[in-house]
């Protein structure tokens, strides 16, 4: 197996997309700003195009991880070391039987949805209750990244 490289690239941009309209103010901006402490003033002095260059690699990262979490035939490859030439014939049928099943953008938004849900939000959850941060916090940047996770997920695993 091969990794899809535009495919993660395409994928990682897209958290650019949803960032710029679920932080719009007019969506969850607003409350993201009063609840994170962030302030008009604040934003004004950030480097934005190193914090967006930076917020792609993060993404390319996550979608590494989520083409694995994704693409179920990933996992048959990890089982023979990644390594064809010296598989059994059974990962051989394996793959010609169920090489392509289940690689939809329907599939890749569940799995994107469930992985964002079950990992993510309880990581911010965890976060946000150590840094003394609101639950109001941990709804709007948990839904940010399960949107993402689904979006992310469904490039990564349809664009067959």
């Amino acid at each position: 197996m091969e990794m899809n490289w535009i495919a993660i690239l395409v994928a990682a941009l897209s958290t650019l997309v949803v960032g710029f309209v679920w932080y719009h103010p007019k969506v969850f901006g607003t409350i993201w700003m009063k609840e994170s402490g962030m302030n008009e003033e604040k934003m004004k002095g950030a480097n934005m195009p190193l914090i967006f260059g930076i917020s792609v690699i993060y993404a390319f990262l996550i979608g590494i991880v989520l083409q694995f979490l994704t693409i179920h035939q990933w996992g048959a490859y990890s089982m023979i070391g990644g390594n064809v030439t010296e598989a059994l014939p059974s990962y051989k049928a394996f793959m010609a039987d169920y090489g392509t099943t289940f690689r939809t953008f329907k599939h890749g938004a569940l799995h994107g949805f469930l992985t964002g849900l079950l990992l993510v939000l309880p990581v911010i959850g965890t976060n946000s209750l150590y840094e003394r941060r609101s639950f109001k916090y941990t709804l709007v940047t948990g839904g940010f990244w399960i949107v993402c996770f689904m979006i992310m997920g469904s490039i990564i695993c349809g664009w067959v």
